[in-house]
Protein backbone atom coordinates (compact mmCIF):
# COMPACT_ATOMS: atom_id res chain seq x y z
CA UNK A 1 0.00 0.00 0.00
CA UNK A 2 1.15 3.52 -1.29
CA UNK A 3 -0.19 6.18 1.33
CA UNK A 4 -0.67 9.95 -0.45
CA UNK A 5 -1.76 11.60 -3.11
CA UNK A 6 1.03 13.64 -5.00
CA UNK A 7 3.33 13.37 -7.78
CA UNK A 8 5.76 11.73 -5.32
CA UNK A 9 2.84 8.37 -4.56
CA UNK A 10 2.57 8.62 -8.48
CA UNK A 11 5.84 7.67 -9.10
CA UNK A 12 6.09 5.20 -6.36
CA UNK A 13 3.04 3.43 -7.79
CA UNK A 14 4.28 3.26 -11.54
CA UNK A 15 7.40 2.00 -10.26
CA UNK A 16 6.59 -0.37 -7.74
CA UNK A 17 3.56 -1.64 -10.48
CA UNK A 18 6.74 -2.73 -12.94
CA UNK A 19 8.04 -4.89 -10.09
CA UNK A 20 7.60 -9.21 -10.22
CA UNK A 21 7.39 -8.80 -6.01
CA UNK A 22 3.95 -7.04 -6.30
CA UNK A 23 0.64 -8.51 -7.09
CA UNK A 24 -2.12 -5.53 -5.96
CA UNK A 25 -1.24 -2.06 -5.26
CA UNK A 26 -3.44 0.45 -3.05
CA UNK A 27 -2.90 3.53 -3.02
CA UNK A 28 -4.96 6.02 -0.13
CA UNK A 29 -5.91 7.94 -1.54
CA UNK A 30 -3.90 8.55 -4.49
CA UNK A 31 -5.65 10.50 -7.59
CA UNK A 32 -6.55 10.07 -11.12
CA UNK A 33 -2.73 9.20 -12.46
CA UNK A 34 -2.20 6.61 -9.90
CA UNK A 35 -5.46 4.74 -10.94
CA UNK A 36 -4.62 4.54 -14.43
CA UNK A 37 -1.10 2.51 -13.51
CA UNK A 38 -1.48 -1.53 -14.05
CA UNK A 39 -1.95 -3.36 -10.37
CA UNK A 40 -3.25 0.18 -8.73
CA UNK A 41 -6.53 0.50 -7.20
CA UNK A 42 -6.96 4.02 -5.22
CA UNK A 43 -8.68 3.59 -1.89
CA UNK A 44 -11.06 6.43 0.34
CA UNK A 45 -8.62 6.22 3.03
CA UNK A 46 -7.01 9.85 4.19
CA UNK A 47 -3.25 9.64 4.72
CA UNK A 48 -4.02 11.16 8.12
CA UNK A 49 -6.57 8.25 9.03
CA UNK A 50 -3.82 6.08 10.97
CA UNK A 51 -6.46 3.57 12.37
CA UNK A 52 -8.51 3.26 9.10
CA UNK A 53 -5.11 2.53 7.14
CA UNK A 54 -4.11 -0.23 9.45
CA UNK A 55 -7.59 -1.48 9.77
CA UNK A 56 -7.89 -1.97 5.90
CA UNK A 57 -4.65 -3.48 5.75
CA UNK A 58 -4.92 -6.19 8.05
CA UNK A 59 -8.01 -6.95 6.46
CA UNK A 60 -6.45 -6.92 2.97
CA UNK A 61 -3.19 -8.49 4.21
CA UNK A 62 -0.71 -5.93 3.25
CA UNK A 63 2.86 -6.80 3.14
CA UNK A 64 4.42 -3.62 2.48
CA UNK A 65 3.46 0.05 3.44
CA UNK A 66 5.57 3.33 2.16
CA UNK A 67 4.39 6.18 3.17
CA UNK A 68 4.67 9.54 1.02
CA UNK A 69 4.06 12.90 2.90
CA UNK A 70 5.26 13.80 6.30
CA UNK A 71 2.24 14.30 8.38
CA UNK A 72 1.29 10.98 9.01
CA UNK A 73 4.94 10.00 9.93
CA UNK A 74 5.14 12.67 12.76
CA UNK A 75 1.74 11.67 13.63
CA UNK A 76 2.72 8.17 14.12
CA UNK A 77 1.64 6.19 11.51
CA UNK A 78 4.90 3.82 11.36
CA UNK A 79 4.55 2.95 15.29
CA UNK A 80 1.00 2.01 14.29
CA UNK A 81 1.99 -0.01 11.87
CA UNK A 82 5.09 -1.89 13.59
CA UNK A 83 2.55 -2.79 16.42
CA UNK A 84 0.31 -4.56 14.08
CA UNK A 85 3.27 -6.16 12.62
CA UNK A 86 2.84 -5.12 9.48
CA UNK A 87 6.26 -3.46 7.53
CA UNK A 88 5.83 0.33 6.82
CA UNK A 89 8.64 2.03 5.51
CA UNK A 90 9.12 5.33 7.07
CA UNK A 91 10.55 6.45 10.29
CA UNK A 92 8.92 5.95 13.44
CA UNK A 93 7.51 9.45 15.31
CA UNK A 94 10.61 10.36 17.21
CA UNK A 95 12.90 9.85 14.11
CA UNK A 96 10.11 12.00 11.89
CA UNK A 97 11.02 14.92 14.35
CA UNK A 98 13.98 15.43 12.01
CA UNK A 99 11.78 17.33 10.48
CA UNK A 100 8.86 17.31 12.09
CA UNK A 101 10.40 20.05 14.03
CA UNK A 102 13.36 22.48 12.75
CA UNK A 103 14.22 22.90 16.38
CA UNK A 104 14.78 19.49 17.17
CA UNK A 105 16.70 18.62 13.79
CA UNK A 106 19.24 21.78 14.67
CA UNK A 107 19.72 20.80 18.18
CA UNK A 108 20.36 17.06 16.51
CA UNK A 109 23.32 18.73 13.81
CA UNK A 110 24.79 20.89 16.80
CA UNK A 111 24.97 17.62 18.79
CA UNK A 112 26.37 15.67 16.24
CA UNK A 113 28.68 18.37 14.83
CA UNK A 114 26.90 18.20 11.34
CA UNK A 115 27.20 21.59 9.27
CA UNK A 116 24.57 23.95 9.15
CA UNK A 117 23.71 27.47 9.52
CA UNK A 118 23.91 29.21 12.49
CA UNK A 119 20.52 29.99 14.56
CA UNK A 120 18.10 31.05 17.31
CA UNK A 121 15.09 29.62 18.29
CA UNK A 122 12.28 32.11 19.13
CA UNK A 123 8.69 31.34 21.11
CA UNK A 124 8.50 34.88 22.19
CA UNK A 125 7.97 37.79 19.23
CA UNK A 126 9.28 40.46 21.30
CA UNK A 127 13.14 38.43 21.98
CA UNK A 128 12.72 37.56 17.99
CA UNK A 129 12.16 40.90 16.57
CA UNK A 130 15.18 42.40 19.34
CA UNK A 131 17.52 39.25 17.39
CA UNK A 132 16.94 40.67 14.18
CA UNK A 133 17.70 44.22 15.30
CA UNK A 134 20.65 42.74 16.59
CA UNK A 135 22.11 41.01 13.25
CA UNK A 136 22.83 41.62 9.62
CA UNK A 137 20.29 40.78 7.17
CA UNK A 138 19.01 38.76 5.22
CA UNK A 139 18.28 36.36 8.05
CA UNK A 140 15.97 33.71 7.43
CA UNK A 141 12.98 32.80 9.25
CA UNK A 142 11.32 29.51 9.56
CA UNK A 143 8.67 28.14 11.13
CA UNK A 144 9.29 25.02 13.89
CA UNK A 145 6.73 22.70 12.30
CA UNK A 146 5.36 20.88 9.17
CA UNK A 147 4.28 24.00 6.90
CA UNK A 148 4.02 22.23 3.58
CA UNK A 149 7.38 23.83 2.12
CA UNK A 150 5.97 27.10 2.88
CA UNK A 151 6.85 28.31 6.14
CA UNK A 152 10.17 29.92 5.17
CA UNK A 153 10.96 33.49 4.69
CA UNK A 154 13.87 34.80 3.70
CA UNK A 155 14.03 38.36 5.30
CA UNK A 156 15.94 40.86 3.13
CA UNK A 157 14.75 43.88 4.97
CA UNK A 158 13.32 44.82 8.36
CA UNK A 159 10.23 45.36 7.57
CA UNK A 160 9.87 41.65 6.37
CA UNK A 161 11.43 40.30 9.10
CA UNK A 162 9.13 41.97 11.50
CA UNK A 163 5.69 41.06 9.19
CA UNK A 164 6.88 37.93 9.35
CA UNK A 165 7.77 37.55 13.32
CA UNK A 166 4.25 39.02 14.21
CA UNK A 167 2.56 36.17 11.22
CA UNK A 168 4.52 33.47 12.53
CA UNK A 169 4.09 33.77 16.25
CA UNK A 170 1.47 36.62 17.13
CA UNK A 171 -0.69 35.58 14.21
CA UNK A 172 0.07 31.56 14.30
CA UNK A 173 -0.15 31.80 10.34
CA UNK A 174 0.74 28.15 10.53
CA UNK A 175 -1.16 27.26 13.63
CA UNK A 176 0.64 25.40 16.17
CA UNK A 177 3.72 24.78 13.78
CA UNK A 178 4.82 28.37 13.63
CA UNK A 179 3.93 28.75 17.58
CA UNK A 180 8.05 28.44 17.59
CA UNK A 181 10.59 29.36 14.88
CA UNK A 182 14.02 29.67 13.94
CA UNK A 183 16.00 32.56 12.85
CA UNK A 184 19.09 31.48 10.79
CA UNK A 185 21.87 32.66 8.71
CA UNK A 186 21.35 33.34 4.84
CA UNK A 187 23.52 30.99 2.90
CA UNK A 188 24.54 31.70 -0.09
CA UNK A 189 25.78 28.75 -3.46
CA UNK A 190 23.68 25.68 -4.70
CA UNK A 191 20.71 23.82 -2.98
CA UNK A 192 21.45 20.01 -3.77
CA UNK A 193 18.88 17.44 -2.50
CA UNK A 194 20.83 14.17 -1.45
CA UNK A 195 18.53 11.21 -0.61
CA UNK A 196 19.50 7.69 0.89
CA UNK A 197 17.60 4.88 2.45
CA UNK A 198 18.49 3.65 5.86
CA UNK A 199 17.92 -0.03 7.19
CA UNK A 200 18.60 1.30 11.06
CA UNK A 201 22.12 1.44 10.39
CA UNK A 202 23.62 1.65 7.11
CA UNK A 203 22.45 3.64 4.25
CA UNK A 204 22.71 3.21 0.36
CA UNK A 205 22.85 6.69 -1.51
CA UNK A 206 20.35 7.33 -4.54
CA UNK A 207 20.96 10.13 -7.38
CA UNK A 208 21.50 13.25 -6.69
CA UNK A 209 18.82 15.97 -7.69
CA UNK A 210 17.90 20.18 -7.75
CA UNK A 211 14.37 21.47 -6.60
CA UNK A 212 13.22 24.86 -7.87
CA UNK A 213 10.94 25.85 -4.50
CA UNK A 214 9.54 29.36 -5.23
CA UNK A 215 6.81 30.05 -8.11
CA UNK A 216 8.83 32.35 -10.01
CA UNK A 217 11.26 32.55 -12.57
CA UNK A 218 14.29 33.28 -11.28
CA UNK A 219 13.92 32.29 -8.01
CA UNK A 220 11.55 34.82 -7.27
CA UNK A 221 8.25 34.96 -5.15
CA UNK A 222 6.60 32.39 -2.38
CA UNK A 223 7.94 29.74 -1.29
CA UNK A 224 5.88 26.42 -3.09
CA UNK A 225 6.34 22.53 -2.51
CA UNK A 226 8.46 22.46 -5.44
CA UNK A 227 8.13 23.37 -9.51
CA UNK A 228 10.73 21.56 -10.88
CA UNK A 229 13.52 19.18 -10.09
CA UNK A 230 15.81 17.23 -12.65
CA UNK A 231 18.46 14.73 -11.83
CA UNK A 232 21.29 13.77 -11.75
CA UNK A 233 23.40 17.27 -10.49
CA UNK A 234 26.20 17.73 -12.67
CA UNK A 235 28.10 19.58 -9.93
CA UNK A 236 28.49 16.67 -7.80
CA UNK A 237 31.92 14.90 -8.21
CA UNK A 238 33.28 12.36 -6.33
CA UNK A 239 34.81 14.14 -4.09
CA UNK A 240 31.67 16.45 -3.15
CA UNK A 241 30.11 13.31 -3.02
CA UNK A 242 32.36 11.95 -0.53
CA UNK A 243 32.05 15.04 1.37
CA UNK A 244 28.49 15.20 1.64
CA UNK A 245 28.63 11.34 3.07
CA UNK A 246 31.47 11.62 5.52
CA UNK A 247 30.12 15.08 6.78
CA UNK A 248 26.50 14.72 6.61
CA UNK A 249 24.83 11.49 6.04
CA UNK A 250 27.17 9.23 8.25
CA UNK A 251 27.33 11.24 11.25
CA UNK A 252 23.15 11.99 11.00
CA UNK A 253 22.68 8.20 10.48
CA UNK A 254 25.63 7.15 13.55
CA UNK A 255 23.77 10.23 15.28
CA UNK A 256 20.54 9.03 15.39
CA UNK A 257 21.30 5.38 16.44
CA UNK A 258 23.59 6.56 19.11
CA UNK A 259 20.09 8.86 20.35
CA UNK A 260 18.65 5.56 20.48
CA UNK A 261 16.49 6.33 17.38
CA UNK A 262 15.83 3.47 15.21
CA UNK A 263 15.24 5.38 11.23
CA UNK A 264 14.24 3.18 8.86
CA UNK A 265 13.15 4.73 5.56
CA UNK A 266 13.95 7.60 3.02
CA UNK A 267 16.25 10.50 4.41
CA UNK A 268 16.30 13.65 2.62
CA UNK A 269 19.27 16.24 3.30
CA UNK A 270 18.44 19.57 1.68
CA UNK A 271 21.89 20.60 1.38
CA UNK A 272 23.62 24.53 -0.04
CA UNK A 273 26.82 23.91 -1.83
CA UNK A 274 29.00 26.83 -1.39
CA UNK A 275 31.55 28.27 -3.69
CA UNK A 276 34.68 25.81 -1.66
CA UNK A 277 32.73 23.20 -2.46
CA UNK A 278 31.61 22.32 1.37
CA UNK A 279 27.94 21.47 2.23
CA UNK A 280 25.44 22.82 5.05
CA UNK A 281 22.57 20.97 5.91
CA UNK A 282 19.56 23.41 5.22
CA UNK A 283 16.66 20.75 6.54
CA UNK A 284 16.36 17.47 6.88
CA UNK A 285 13.09 15.67 5.20
CA UNK A 286 11.86 11.84 6.80
CA UNK A 287 10.54 11.14 2.94
CA UNK A 288 11.15 11.77 -0.93
CA UNK A 289 11.13 14.29 -2.15
CA UNK A 290 8.16 16.13 -4.78
CA UNK A 291 9.18 16.83 -7.22
CA UNK A 292 12.82 14.89 -6.53
CA UNK A 293 10.80 11.35 -6.75
CA UNK A 294 9.79 11.99 -10.31
CA UNK A 295 13.04 12.45 -11.98
CA UNK A 296 14.61 9.75 -10.07
CA UNK A 297 12.01 7.26 -10.23
CA UNK A 298 12.02 8.17 -14.43
CA UNK A 299 15.76 7.26 -14.41
CA UNK A 300 15.80 3.93 -11.55
CA UNK A 301 16.66 0.56 -13.20
CA UNK A 302 16.42 -1.53 -9.86
CA UNK A 303 13.07 -2.61 -8.32
CA UNK A 304 11.94 -0.07 -5.89
CA UNK A 305 9.83 -2.45 -3.68
CA UNK A 306 13.09 -5.05 -3.83
CA UNK A 307 15.75 -2.00 -2.20
CA UNK A 308 12.71 -1.25 0.17
CA UNK A 309 12.77 -5.21 1.06
CA UNK A 310 16.23 -5.45 1.96
CA UNK A 311 15.69 -2.64 3.96
CA UNK A 312 13.73 -4.81 6.20
CA UNK A 313 15.70 -8.18 5.97
CA UNK A 314 19.27 -7.24 4.68
CA UNK A 315 21.86 -4.30 4.76
CA UNK A 316 21.08 -2.03 2.12
CA UNK A 317 24.48 -0.38 1.81
CA UNK A 318 25.72 -3.99 -0.25
CA UNK A 319 22.47 -3.06 -2.55
CA UNK A 320 23.99 -2.79 -6.17
CA UNK A 321 21.81 -0.26 -7.49
CA UNK A 322 21.08 0.31 -11.24
CA UNK A 323 20.33 4.04 -12.88
CA UNK A 324 19.87 5.41 -16.48
CA UNK A 325 23.02 7.23 -17.46
CA UNK A 326 20.62 9.55 -19.30
CA UNK A 327 19.22 12.93 -17.03
CA UNK A 328 15.76 13.41 -16.09
CA UNK A 329 13.75 16.98 -15.45
CA UNK A 330 10.44 17.19 -14.17
CA UNK A 331 8.36 20.48 -14.52
CA UNK A 332 5.51 20.83 -12.18
CA UNK A 333 2.09 22.42 -13.62
CA UNK A 334 0.59 23.98 -11.33
CA UNK A 335 -3.37 26.04 -11.00
CA UNK A 336 -2.52 29.52 -11.11
CA UNK A 337 -2.63 31.76 -8.29
CA UNK A 338 -0.78 28.77 -5.92
CA UNK A 339 0.79 28.90 -3.59
CA UNK A 340 -2.07 30.91 -2.64
CA UNK A 341 -5.62 31.10 -3.61
CA UNK A 342 -6.44 28.76 -7.06
CA UNK A 343 -9.23 27.20 -8.55
CA UNK A 344 -9.90 23.80 -9.20
CA UNK A 345 -12.31 21.39 -11.12
CA UNK A 346 -10.82 22.18 -14.44
CA UNK A 347 -10.38 19.95 -17.35
CA UNK A 348 -6.90 18.98 -18.53
CA UNK A 349 -6.48 18.31 -22.09
CA UNK A 350 -3.56 16.43 -24.17
CA UNK A 351 -2.45 14.30 -21.78
CA UNK A 352 -3.46 11.20 -23.97
CA UNK A 353 -0.57 13.17 -26.69
CA UNK A 354 1.25 11.77 -24.29
CA UNK A 355 0.26 8.50 -22.76
CA UNK A 356 2.35 6.14 -25.27
CA UNK A 357 6.12 8.32 -25.15
CA UNK A 358 9.04 6.32 -23.55
CA UNK A 359 11.02 9.43 -22.92
CA UNK A 360 8.23 11.15 -21.35
CA UNK A 361 5.84 9.85 -18.10
CA UNK A 362 3.39 13.07 -16.70
CA UNK A 363 3.05 12.14 -12.87
CA UNK A 364 -0.33 13.30 -11.45
CA UNK A 365 -0.50 15.41 -8.39
CA UNK A 366 -3.70 17.23 -7.74
CA UNK A 367 -5.91 15.57 -10.09
CA UNK A 368 -9.35 13.76 -10.12
CA UNK A 369 -11.36 11.56 -12.90
CA UNK A 370 -14.71 12.49 -13.44
CA UNK A 371 -16.64 10.41 -16.21
CA UNK A 372 -13.70 10.17 -18.55
CA UNK A 373 -12.57 13.34 -17.66
CA UNK A 374 -8.94 14.48 -15.21
CA UNK A 375 -9.83 17.47 -13.74
CA UNK A 376 -7.49 19.80 -11.93
CA UNK A 377 -7.84 19.40 -7.78
CA UNK A 378 -5.15 21.21 -6.24
CA UNK A 379 -2.08 23.72 -6.53
CA UNK A 380 0.35 21.33 -7.87
CA UNK A 381 -0.86 19.73 -10.41
CA UNK A 382 1.17 17.41 -13.01
CA UNK A 383 4.68 16.97 -13.10
CA UNK A 384 5.59 16.62 -16.35
CA UNK A 385 9.02 14.26 -16.38
CA UNK A 386 11.32 13.34 -18.99
CA UNK A 387 14.59 11.78 -19.81
CA UNK A 388 17.12 13.23 -22.34
CA UNK A 389 20.93 12.25 -22.89
CA UNK A 390 21.63 15.48 -21.02
CA UNK A 391 19.98 18.16 -19.15
CA UNK A 392 19.72 20.19 -22.02
CA UNK A 393 17.85 17.88 -24.07
CA UNK A 394 15.76 16.43 -21.24
CA UNK A 395 14.52 20.24 -20.41
CA UNK A 396 13.54 20.27 -24.05
CA UNK A 397 11.43 17.30 -24.26
CA UNK A 398 9.69 18.19 -20.99
CA UNK A 399 8.96 21.72 -22.14
CA UNK A 400 8.01 19.94 -25.54
CA UNK A 401 5.83 18.14 -23.77
CA UNK A 402 4.12 20.84 -21.04
CA UNK A 403 3.20 22.66 -24.26
CA UNK A 404 1.18 19.93 -25.37
CA UNK A 405 -1.09 19.78 -22.19
CA UNK A 406 -3.66 22.46 -20.95
CA UNK A 407 -6.23 23.81 -18.80
CA UNK A 408 -8.08 27.04 -17.90
CA UNK A 409 -5.29 28.42 -15.27
CA UNK A 410 -1.99 26.35 -15.98
CA UNK A 411 1.16 27.96 -14.44
CA UNK A 412 4.70 26.31 -14.84
CA UNK A 413 8.22 27.84 -14.60
CA UNK A 414 9.83 28.58 -17.86
CA UNK A 415 13.35 27.78 -16.09
CA UNK A 416 13.88 25.13 -14.39
CA UNK A 417 17.34 23.74 -14.72
CA UNK A 418 18.65 27.47 -15.17
CA UNK A 419 21.18 27.39 -12.42
CA UNK A 420 23.24 25.14 -14.43
CA UNK A 421 22.31 24.45 -17.79
CA UNK A 422 25.01 26.08 -20.22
Amino acid sequence: MIIGSGGREHAFTWKASQSDLVDKIFVAPGNAGTSLESKAVNIEISPNDIEGLVSFSKKENIGLVIVGPEDPLVDGITDAFMKAGINCFGPQSIGAQLEGSKDFAKSFMKKHNIPTASYESFTDADHAKKYIQENELPLVIKADGLAAGKGVVIAENYETAIKTIDEFISETKYGEASKKIIIEEFLIGQELSYIVMVDGTEYLPLATSQDHKTIGDGDVGLNTGGMGAYSPVPFVNNELDTTIKEKVIEPTVRGLSKDGISFRGFLYAGLMIDSNMNPKVLEYNCRFGDPETQPIMLRLKSDLIDMIQTCFSGCISDYNVKWDNKSAMGVVISSHGYPESYETGKEIIGLETLSDRNDVKVFHSGTRSVNDSILTNGGRVLCVTALGNDLNQSNENAYRAVDQIDWDGKYFRKDIGFRVMK
